[in-house]
């Protein structure tokens, strides 16, 4: 994270102490603006620890390519897949 999306997650985390501080002085102690505080501090807190020690940024994962063959596959391993899911079999089996 850049230094400017730090300071626009700062501003933001702001405008939002400012969003709840006018919720608190319209709805005074209801439980959901309690929350909402211990929400915010909870950001502020969460906002600081990642700005002193951010968490490593995950290693890119290398797209592994499955080959997949040309040739005949064993139709035996089908067998009976048309029936799957369904409890019984709709029609008779093929061999």
């Amino acid at each position: 994270m850049t230094r400017s999306e730090i300071a626009e997650l700062r501003y933001a985390v702001g405008q939002l102490r400012q969003c709840v501080s006018a919720l608190r002085s319209q709805y005074g102690e209801a439980g959901s603006v309690r929350r909402l505080e211990n929400d915010l501090e909870r950001l502020v807190i969460d906002t600081e620890e990642f700005e002193q020690t951010p968490p490593p940024a995950p290693a890119r994962a290398t797209q592994e390519t499955i080959y997949v063959p040309d040739s005949k596959s064993d139709e035996a391993a089908w067998m009976g897949a048309q029936d799957e899911g369904l409890g019984f079999h709709s029609r008779p089996r093929t061999k």
